[in-house]
Order: C-alpha cells, then sequence, then structure tokens
C-alpha cells in the first residue's frame, strides 16, 4: 500500500515532465472553461426566449409588476439619493479643482450637468441598484429554488417565468429610468449647493454654465442607457437566481454572481451604447 501510494505522486510528476503534459492540461482547463461559459450561455438564451415568450401575457401580471417597481425602486430612492446628493458634490469640488488657473468658473455648471446626465446619474445610480436589486433578486429566488417553491409553483400549471422573471425585469426597465432622473435632478441641487457655499460661485453663474451647453440629446442618451442597465440588472438576478442549487452556499453563490455579472456588464454596456448613442445618433 505505501508502494502504491508513493507511485502516484511520482507518476504525475513523471506526467508533468513529459513535453506536452503541461501543455494538455493547460489545454483541457480552457476546454472546460470555455463548455462551462457556453453551457451558461445557451441557459441564458433559454431564459430570455421564455422571457419574450410571457411578453404577450403582461396584463396577467400587472399587479405583480406594480409591486415589483415598489420594492425595486421606491424603497431604493433613499439609497439613490445620498448617492446622487455625494456624487454631485464631489463632481463640482473636482471640476473646481481642475479648472482652477485654466478655465473660468462660469462652465463648472456646463460641465457638472453633461457629466452627471450623461454617465454619472445612469452608471452609478444602476451599480448601487445593481448591488442591491440584483442580489435581493438572486437570493429570493434562489431560496424559492432550493426550497422547491418554484416546482410547486409549476406544478399548479402557472408559468414560473410569467409569474416570478416577468415582473421583476419589466418593473426594473421602467424604474430605472425614472430613479436616474431623480438622480440627475438631486446630483446637479448637490452640486450647486456645494458650488454656492464653498466654491463661492454664484447661483447666477452655475445656473447660465447649466444652461450654455444643454442638449436634451444628453438626457434622452442617460435614460435610455438606464433603461438598458435596468434590463441587465434584473436580468442578471433573476437568471442566476432560477439556476440555483445547493442549499444555502449555493444561493450565496447566486447572489455574489449576479452582482458581479451585473456590474461588469453594466461597464461593458456604458461603453457600446454610448458608442452608438454619441457617436453614430446623437451627432
Amino acid at each position: 500500500m505505501a508502494t502504491a501510494g508513493r507511485a502516484a505522486p511520482e507518476a504525475d510528476a513523471a506526467r508533468e515532465a513529459q513535453p506536452g503534459g503541461i501543455v494538455v492540461d493547460a489545454l483541457a482547463a480552457i476546454g472546460r472553461s470555455t463548455l462551462s461559459a457556453l453551457e451558461l450561455l445557451g441557459e441564458l438564451g433559454i431564459m430570455l426566449r421564455a422571457f419574450v415568450g410571457a411578453l404577450p401575457q403582461l396584463g396577467r401580471s400587472i399587479h405583480l409588476t406594480a409591486a415589483q417597481m415598489l420594492t425595486m425602486g421606491v424603497n431604493s430612492l433613499p439609497l439613490v439619493i445620498v448617492t446622487a446628493v455625494f456624487t454631485g458634490a464631489v463632481t463640482a469640488v473636482q471640476a473646481a479643482y481642475q479648472f482652477e488657473g485654466w478655465i473660468p468658473m462660469r462652465y463648472l455648471g456646463t460641465v457638472v450637468g453633461r457629466s452627471v446626465v450623461i454617465e454619472l446619474g445612469p452608471v452609478l445610480t444602476a451599480l448601487v441598484i445593481g448591488g442591491r436589486v440584483g442580489a435581493s433578486a438572486a437570493a429570493e429566488l434562489g431560496t424559492m429554488k432550493v426550497t422547491e417553491q418554484i416546482d410547486a409553483i409549476e406544478s399548479l400549471g402557472i408559468d414560473s417565468t410569467r409569474y416570478l422573471v416577468l415582473p421583476r425585469i419589466v418593473a426594473m426597465v421602467i424604474m430605472l429610468p425614472i430613479i436616474t432622473v431623480f438622480a440627475d435632478v438631486v446630483a446637479i441641487v448637490g452640486a450647486f449647493v456645494v458650488a454656492y457655499a464653498t466654491l463661492d460661485v454664484s447661483p447666477h453663474i452655475f445656473t447660465s454654465g447649466l444652461r450654455f451647453f444643454f442638449k436634451v440629446q444628453d438626457v434622452y442618451g442617460g435614460l435610455i442607457k438606464a433603461a438598458f442597465f435596468g434590463f441587465t440588472i434584473s436580468l442578471m438576478g433573476c437568471f442566476f437566481g432560477m439556476r440555483t442549487e445547493g442549499g444555502a452556499e449555493g444561493v450565496g453563490r447566486s447572489t455574489t454572481s449576479a452582482v458581479v455579472a451585473s456590474c461588469l456588464l453594466i461597464l461593458v454596456m456604458d461603453y457600446f451604447i454610448a458608442s452608438v448613442l454619441f457617436r453614430l445618433i446623437f451627432v
């Protein structure tokens, strides 16, 4: 037995010492990762197809959608407002610091307004909501999955996608642009207060700069991005929640995966959506 025990490590070492052994192991690992990613994409495609198929039945889920709009949107406002206030404040301070000695302060409102409306408002709001809503949806659906509540719903002849996924996605697509409008306004007001109280920028100078280069396309672009971000957040939360397995530990993994995937996809999508909107459409 001792001889066999020593032989196994020696065999592994001999295999790794072979010229192609490490390369084969690396290729095998890459292959497993690729197959896992393709499987994940396939499951996501199946959920998207089920979601699109359930859209005509949205009228039957209006009450569920309204409840999710309250839970995901309205209940997130305090967190969003606090984030927006300090986002606007730090934007004003940083812009004033970089303007000093180079650019007149009358452009402070311009920079704050466009930065908040185009980029900071939609993206930071989506990241905050993604952490809260994405984790909540994944944990809730994951718990239902591991306790077989979703199986019980389907055994009653109820489509789980229509009942659980559709209301969450539609609610988030509607509410995130609305929340972003609140965040934009609060951030600009926060920047205005900081500029007036600490930077000696008069209200007239700040507001005139805010109006100077204002374009309504900037607002539309930010809201379009927010709608895509809302779809992504809710989709990732529902997707990882619905595929949960492994008890409480599996729920924790699904929650983490949903938040990480939402945040990464928001940042990646931000680049591509901005490239399309502000280079090809709003030109």
